[in-house]
């Protein structure tokens, strides 16, 4: 079955794709009770482009189901204990969630019933920004004055602060993650209290879903303000207990450093990294580069050419280059602390290390030439010697700047090192 959405979509739906709104037609031309809900809302009266598009229903899941599939609309049943059905139309998928309420919460999960309340079902919601909905005709249906705080930059929770925590401590990173994106001046007040009171129950949260929501915190719009509220509401200290360098991170994001995660977790955590990593458990790849990229040492901004081929014939430019910025970032925040005017320091070493980088990030990675076969080959027996035959030839490769090549190795390893 296809479609077109109707007229009335048309008006404030410029961040709708043409394939959304053909989706989006098909959909109501069956459930046309269904409503667009959360961001898809949110970001439609912004004007932004909408990536994911949510809807809900006062149809039970089952209904749900069986509509759409009359209606040959693939469905996978993603949560039906939730009520979550998604329907796949040209390859993307459109969630729909038939309207619930909470009949048991416990900070984590809540065991939920079906409602045909839409107002019911919109107090459950974490953020009155959140909480809007949007019928086939266009229609808003805003019943805590989501509109009104998103023009004013406000991000508040629906209902009482306390409770919405209560419900699910992850809506504590969530307001900071939400203050970043729409926030705007100072954050609400109840809010703060809320989370300031309550900062203990992060701690009854699995830490992959934290570190999920730190992630998206340390790399979303105006992260080192977020991570200072943070740390202020006491956040911090329960997320990192091992200690947190609030001025080196705040330094390295003005400084311009990219927007990696682990990069900015590096720069924040104190103490072991190590313990950091497995404290949040980070996936290997991660851990391996937190552990990089705080560790080993940092090439000077004068350093020759020579000296930066073997560096990277050591170790990848990402965590040299991410170590650049952290050196950068540690000398500012330890200026800072020492009372020295930072504008002294802050344009010629920006420069310098900005040169670096570009320098890191300009050299191929050198590659040793030879290989133990080799060493066996010139004549040199089987065994544990030629590992250090092949360790001096490496060493005269790294003196003389990693640029020799193949031949004038196995010349070198002919003619001897002495």
């Amino acid at each position: 079955m296809k479609g077109r959405a109707p007229k009335e979509m048309d008006a404030g739906s410029e961040g709708l794709t043409p394939a959304q709104r053909s989706a989006l037609a098909q959909i109501w031309a069956v459930l046309p009770q269904a409503r667009l809900v959360g961001g898809v809302v949110r970001d439609l009266l912004m004007g932004r482009s909408v990536a994911d598009v949510d809807m809900a229903t006062p149809e039970t899941p089952e209904q749900v189901q069986d509509t759409l599939k009359a209606a040959g609309i693939k469905v996978v049943p993603t949560g039906l204990s939730h009520g979550t059905v998604t329907a796949v139309i040209a390859s993307a998928p459109y969630e729909i969630t038939t309207l619930r309420r909470d009949m048991e919460t416990d900070g984590r999960h809540a065991v939920v019933c079906w409602t045909t309340d839409w107002r019911e079902d919109a107090a459950r919601r974490d953020f009155t920004i959140n909480a809007m909905s949007r019928s086939r005709d266009g229609t808003l249906h805003d019943y805590f004055g989501g509109q009104a705080d998103l023009a004013q930059g406000l991000v508040r929770f629906v209902g009482d602060a306390g409770t919405r925590i209560e419900e699910d401590a992850l809506r504590i990173l969530r307001f900071f993650r939400f203050q970043g994106r729409y926030g705007t001046g100072e954050p609400d007040a109840e809010a703060m209290r809320a989370i300031t009171q309550r900062v203990g129950l992060i701690t009854r949260l699995s830490v992959e879903r934290v570190w999920s929501e730190l992630q998206r915190i340390l790399t979303g719009p105006n992260a080192a303000t977020l991570v200072a509220m943070m740390a202020r509401a006491g956040v911090l200290s329960v997320i990192l207990p091992q200690g947190f360098a609030l001025g080196r991170f705040i330094h390295l994001v003005q400084a311009g450093a990219p927007a990696d995660a682990v990069l900015r977790l590096a720069a924040l955590a104190e103490g072991s990294k190590l313990d950091v990593a497995q404290h949040l458990k980070l996936s290997r790849a991660d851990t391996a580069f937190l552990l990089a990229v705080s560790e080993g040492p940092v090439p000077e901004t004068d350093v020759t050419d020579a000296a930066l081929r073997r560096f990277l014939a050591d170790e990848p430019a990402r965590p040299l280059i991410g170590r650049t910025w952290l050196r950068q970032a540690t000398l500012l925040a330890d200026a800072e602390a020492g009372q020295t005017a930072q504008t002294e320091i802050a344009q010629p070493d920006a420069r310098a290390f900005e040169a670096l980088r570009k320098r890191l990030e300009g050299i191929p990675r050198p590659v040793f030439p030879v290989a133990g076969r080799d060493i066996v080959a010139a004549g040199h027996a089987p065994g544990p010697a030629v590992g250090q035959v092949l360790a001096r030839v490496r060493n005269w490769w790294m003196a003389e700047g990693c640029t020799a090549s193949r031949e004038a190795c196995l010349d070198r390893l002919r003619h001897g090192f002495e």
